[in-house]
């Protein structure tokens, strides 16, 4: 094969991403609306579902276990007309919320009205979740194997990570391709947490600056049982005013102290044989400024990439059939590092060089419930003692590898 067709075949491969296909999946209530195929009372116009999961889970290190219903999502859709409705999600974390105390949330995940152009574009606004790697928007527990969503799509790609802003959504006449555009507000550098890269500086449509923003993207290709992605992120992260932001040392302005991300993902699914394989990197050029400004430890740069494998034990005996009961063995390696990239006044931390392997079954006795175990081994780099703050006088030496066994359940209507 030349050299130039060999070029645009790999081209063309990688760009065959994340866009299993885009054709209508009517599996839950969320689905059926946005297909524009809900069946709903015609009273009212209005759908409900919603999706949520619980689990058990053993610490190998420290010999102790919990139970946590992790999340309970209720989604309240209503179709004003064939060309506008509305979607939102209300989400419970660790199911109980008590004033002052530590763990449980209470967020919308999504409130956002949809103009449908015509049937191959549309526009988003409001609390919306942008096109970014797998998971971001398709995160229900009867879609993905493993009872934890996986760390990559949660550390370095923030899960369900949402933004007021507006969207434009497209498909190609001709052509097997989706595309995304959106904008949005910026993140917070004030809210960086060393340890959780750019997770909780984002404002998740509470009181978000308005002077910082953000700009999406996502192309899309499919073909067959094949699908691949690339997307990216660009956004400010300091909309204080501009004298706050000069005696700190930050930069403000719409792209002032920049956050870029880029993400790349493959997907496939066929005779059984399930296959996704995703990397994403990002940058903070000027963590060093955050640094010095909140004493943070921001890391320069940070990566993740995944792989995973699985097979429908059950597919050949249930070929054929309708909403057919799936038991997948799977296996998935990721890797990651929050601070990949260190600046000259931040301190490097090898627990967030990670490795983690996980391995188990995921059961659906039928497309919309879910029972699910899985063994997951971790593997970090040692502690720097510089890091070591006040220890407790109990704390037990620091374990590079640990292993957690978990058992669950999930369901999505």
């Amino acid at each position: 094969m030349h050299g130039k067709n060999c070029t645009l075949l790999i081209i063309s491969l990688f760009i065959s991403g994340t866009l299993l296909a885009q054709q209508p999946n009517n599996s839950t209530a969320e689905d059926s609306l946005n297909n524009n195929t809900a069946k709903n009372s015609i009273l009212t116009n209005t759908s409900i579902g919603g999706y949520g999961n619980a689990f058990y889970q053993y610490n190998s290190n420290h010999g102790t276990a919990k139970v946590d219903l992790e999340r309970f999502v209720l989604f309240v859709g209503h179709k004003f007309s064939d060309r506008i409705s509305f979607f939102s999600e209300l989400e419970l974390e660790d199911a109980k919320v008590n004033g002052g105390e530590p763990g449980g949330e209470i967020t919308i995940e999504q409130a956002y009205l949809k103009f449908s152009l015509n049937p191959n574009q549309y526009i988003v606004a409001g609390l919306f979740l942008p096109r970014i790697g797998i998971l971001n928007e398709n995160h229900l527990p009867t879609t993905f194997n493993g009872n934890e969503r996986n760390y990559v799509e949660t550390l370095v790609i923030p899960a369900t990570w949402r933004e007021l802003g507006i969207g434009f959504y497209g498909r190609l006449n001709n052509l097997p391709v989706n595309y995304s555009v959106g904008i949005m507000n910026g993140l917070s550098a004030a809210g960086f947490t060393h340890g959780t890269g750019i997770v909780d500086g984002r404002f998740e449509g509470r009181n978000a600056t308005g002077t910082n923003l953000a700009v999406t993207g996502a192309l899309q290709y499919y073909q067959g049982s094949f699908k691949a992605q690339l997307s990216g992120y660009y956004g400010g992260t300091v909309g204080i005013r501009k004298t706050e932001a000069d005696s700190l040392g930050l930069n403000s302005g719409i792209f002032g102290t920049p956050v870029a991300m880029g993400e790349g993902d493959i997907q496939y699914n066929n005779q059984g044989v399930s296959v996704k394989i995703l990397g994403t990197i990002a940058s903070i050029p000027d963590a060093d400024k955050i640094n010095r400004a909140y004493a943070s430890n921001t890391p320069k740069s940070m990566y993740g990439a995944y792989a995973e494998i699985g097979y429908d034990l059950l597919f050949r005996q249930n070929y054929g059939k309708i909403n057919p009961a799936q038991l997948i063995v799977f296996v998935r390696d990721e890797k990651l590092n929050l601070n990949s990239g260190v600046p000259p006044n931040g301190i490097t931390d090898q627990t967030l060089n990670q490795n983690f392997v996980v391995a188990g079954f995921t059961y659906l006795p039928l497309r919309n419930v879910v029972v699910k175990a899985d063994v997951r081994v971790a593997h970090t780099g040692v502690q720097n003692p510089a890091l070591v703050i006040n220890p407790s006088p109990v704390a037990r030496p620091y374990q590079t590898s640990n292993s957690l066994v978990n058992l669950g359940v999930g369901y999505s209507f």
